[in-house]
C-alpha cells in the first residue's frame, strides 16, 4: 500500500501521514526548530512557509533528505539489513547539510572522531565497523527476529554510535523499516515520548521494559492511524 501510495503521488493517506508524521518528529527529537505544519508544507508543496523568525537551512534541507529515506525504505524492505544499506541512510539524510563541507565529518560512512551521547561513551572510531559488523551478523541470524529484537538491535546500534551525526534518525528510520519487513506495526517516537524513549535506551538491557513499553504506547498510537486510513494488521 506504501508503495502504491507512493508510486501514485496521493495525497492524504497513510503514506502521506507518515512521510510528515516521521519526519517532523524525528528531526524535531534531534533539535529541528521546524514545526509540523512547516514540515507538512514542504512536504506537499516542495517550499518553504514562513511567517516569521528565520530557519536553519540544514533543518530544511534534513527535512527534504528525510522524505527520500523514507522512500527508500519503503521501495527497500525486502532483503537483510547491511552496512551498505545503513550508510545509504546516512548518506541520504546528511548531503548536501553543512556538516558535507566538513572535511572531518564522512556523510554515507562511519565517523572518525570520537563522540558520545547522552554523556556516555559510544564505540571508538576505529572500532565501528567491526561492532557493526558483529552485530549485524547477530541480528541478520535470526530467520524470525521478534519485536523486542528490532528494539534491542535499535538500542545496541545507538550505543554503538557510528556515525558523526545523524544515529538516532538513522537508528529510528532502520526500526521502521524492519517493523515493515516482518510484518510487525511500525511506530513513530514522537516528541511526546523522547524523555521516556531514552530513558529507555539508557537503562536497555537491565530494564527492557522501559524502552518496550515506550515502543509499545507508539504503536498504539499507530494503530489508530491504521483504524483511521481502514487498514488491516495483525497483532
Amino acid at each position: 500500500m506504501l508503495r502504491e501510495q507512493k508510486s501514485g503521488k496521493t495525497k492524504g493517506g497513510i503514506y502521506h501521514r507518515i512521510q510528515i508524521d516521521l519526519t517532523y518528529n524525528s528531526n524535531h527529537i534531534e533539535g529541528s526548530r521546524l514545526t509540523h505544519d512547516q514540515t507538512r508544507y514542504i512536504f506537499e508543496t516542495n517550499t518553504i512557509g514562513l511567517t516569521d523568525g528565520s530557519v536553519n537551512v540544514d533543518d530544511i534541507i534534513e527535512t527534504t533528505n528525510h522524505f527520500r529515506a523514507i522512500d527508500y525504505i519503503i521501495d527497500n524492505t525486502d532483503g537483510k539489513l547491511t552496512e551498505t544499506f545503513i550508510k545509504h541512510l546516512h548518506f541520504l539524510l546528511k548531503s548536501g547539510t553543512s556538516d558535507e563541507r566538513r572535511a572531518w565529518f564522512m556523510v554515507g560512512d562511519y565517523k572518525k572522531l570520537p563522540n558520545e551521547v547522552g554523556g556516555n561513551d559510544t564505540t571508538e572510531p576505529e572500532n565501528v565497523h567491526r561492532e557493526i559488523k558483529a552485530l549485524l551478523k547477530e541480528y541478520t541470524g535470526r530467520k524470525h527476529p521478534t519485536l523486542e529484537d528490532i528494539i534491542d538491535f535499535h538500542q545496541r546500534f545507538e550505543g554503538i554510535h557510528p556515525f558523526q551525526d545523524g544515529n538516532g534518525r538513522v537508528g529510528r528510520l532502520i526500526m521502521f523499516r524492519e517493523c515493515l519487513r516482518f510484518g510487525f506495526v511500525p511506530f513513530i517516537i514522537t516528541d511526546e515520548l523522547k524523555m521516556f524513549y531514552y530513558r529507555g535506551l539508557r537503562n536497555w538491557p537491565r530494564i527492557k521494559g522501559y524502552l518496550m513499553d515506550t515502543c509499545l504506547t507508539a504503536q498504539d498510537n499507530f494503530k489508530i492511524l491504521l483504524h483511521k486510513f481502514r487498514i488491516k494488521y495483525t497483532d
